[in-house]
């Protein structure tokens, strides 16, 4: 059938014309199957909408089709002739006689699917192309309060948008893929090191509860000031970062069938520092691999051996895939954005957000109360860690109520002044340190209760809890660790002398 398309100019005199990209055979093709078979929406309908056809006529088609077939009618050109009796656009064509060129023209039922995918992916390009004229425009009559790097945020997003149409939205899966899904998790822990099916946070009994981050969970990491959120958060993303430096230096890789390269251990990790600068984040790292304390690091009070040591770690620690952002009160919309282009530039494996609190939702329109945003902002937070496929470990503020009860250790009731962290998240945990609590209590010395209390300060002193207060895939429980405050490093409190290979005290083995 001859194209219903007919070029502008066939003498080529505007050669700066050039017609966005189509293809009006296949779509006669799809259509006129569709007519002659139903069963064809069938293979095209969980990708292929009317908007995505060059012709709107064919779009209204495809359209009405579709509505015939999901109302229980056949839809053939007999069926449709009195719906585009007055269609304008069929009536150009030739009327509804045009119905039954396309049903004598139609492919084949087999080929259907592959017509409605070169007829989608036409419309993606069409899609590119209208994102960058809008690019131009934008950038030429800019607001003046909207800077550049906005305009290339928001470019980025729409642009990855395109990419991953039809990615997350492909409707019900079968049982059978679904339980190869699961086969294959257990795979991947039956293989990795540890027998983990998530990523190992270094620390044994943490991996123990939790077999490891898992794909696409939201976990929280809460606390009152000064119970080491930071400094748990920082030391997880340190032992899978580097964790995957060794595997990558070892060869420990996996080649898939279609080439792609799977690293066997650890992450590319993503730290989103809203609270503290990069280099600040980078001198509590330092401290923690070097034994050498913050306090000392930060004054420069250090001798000789010790600036050489803290050299040469630092030396090591730059080839790490440890990514920080210290971007301050980030839009959930920025953070989304520069964490898929980390996923599509490096293969991310693991995102740290310190702190949630701090993030902002993307737009103030709409949103009543701080509850409510921070309600959005779970929700994409949680979003994110199914989109890209990667565990979420966001740190969040508890609530003052904490410090009015005598047991100050923290409750899932803490959190829910705080919206839908807890409803939202799939692992919610605390860090509490009882020595940080005894020691604002200090009585006067010399007498019975500073007795009292250094005997308590001792039992506490270096010790740390970590509640598990909700977890989607398992039991909940308590874990003892340690933690060495002056190096803001924490450890597996090692109860025996036998500990698993790759693990040392609570770390790596260096």
């Amino acid at each position: 059938m001859e194209s219903i398309i007919q070029p502008l100019n066939n003498n080529n005199q505007n050669a700066e014309y050039r017609a966005l990209p189509n293809n009006i055979e296949a779509e006669q093709g799809l259509l006129g199957a569709l007519l002659v078979n139903n069963d064809v929406l069938d293979r095209v309908r969980d990708f292929l909408e009317p908007h995505h056809f060059y012709d709107p006529v064919h779009g209204r088609i495809f359209e009405a089709a579709a509505k015939f077939i999901d109302n229980g009618n056949a839809a053939s050109p007999v069926t449709l002739k009195n719906y585009f009796e007055h269609d304008e656009g069929v009536n150009q064509l030739g009327g509804t006689a045009y119905l039954s060129k396309l049903a004598s023209n139609a492919t084949t039922i087999i080929n259907a699917k592959q017509y409605g995918r070169t007829i989608y992916d036409l419309a993606l390009r069409r899609e590119i192309i209208k994102l960058g004229e809008n690019m131009v425009v934008t950038a030429h009559d800019a607001e003046i309060d909207d800077s550049p790097s906005q305009q290339i945020e928001t470019a980025e997003q729409a642009l990855y948008e395109i990419a991953e149409k039809g990615h997350h939205s492909a409707g019900f899966m079968s049982f059978d893929n679904s339980v190869s899904g699961a086969v294959e998790m257990v795979t991947r822990a039956y293989k990795r090191e540890g027998k983990l099916s998530g990523i190992s946070t270094g620390f044994i009994d943490v991996d123990d509860v939790l077999g490891g981050l898992q794909e696409s969970d939201l976990l929280i990491l809460a606390g009152r000031p000064g119970m080491g959120k930071t400094a748990l958060a920082t030391n997880i993303a340190f032992n899978i970062a580097r964790k995957y430096a060794r595997a990558v230096a070892d060869g420990n890789v996996e080649i898939q069938p279609d080439g792609r390269q799977i690293v066997k251990d650890g992450a590319v990790v993503g730290f989103f520092s809203l609270e503290m600068s990069a280099e600040q984040l980078a001198s509590r790292v330092i401290a923690e691999q070097t034994k050498i304390s913050s306090d000392s690091i930060r004054k420069g009070n250090l001798t000789d051996e010790e600036y050489t040591r803290l050299f040469n770690t630092a030396k090591e620690l730059q080839s790490l895939p440890l990514y920080i952002d210290h971007t301050g009160a980030i839009p959930i919309s920025t953070l989304t954005a520069r964490a898929r282009r980390l996923k599509r530039q490096y293969g991310l494996g693991l995102i740290v957000v310190d702190y949630l609190q701090l993030v902002r939702a993307s737009s103030s329109g709409g949103v009543e109360n701080r509850v409510q945003e921070i309600s959005i902002i779970t929700q994409g937070l949680k979003a994110l860690a199914k989109e890209l496929e990667v565990p979420v470990l966001a740190l969040s503020q508890l609530s003052r109520q904490v410090e009015n009860r005598d047991d100050k250790r923290p409750q899932l009731a803490d959190l829910r002044e705080s919206g839908s962290i807890e409803q939202d998240a799939d692992i919610v945990m605390f860090v509490y340190r009882e020595e940080y609590y005894i020691n604002k209590s200090q009585p006067k010395p010399g007498t019975e209760e500073h007795l009292k209390w250094q005997a308590d300060m001792d039992q506490a002193m270096g010790r740390a809890e970590l509640l598990i207060g909700k977890n989607r895939h398992g039991p909940t429980k308590t874990i003892d660790m340690a933690f060495e405050a002056q190096f803001t490093r924490f450890h597996d409190l090692v109860k025996d002398a036998h500990l698993p290979d790759g693990y040392s005290d609570g770390y790596i083995d260096e």
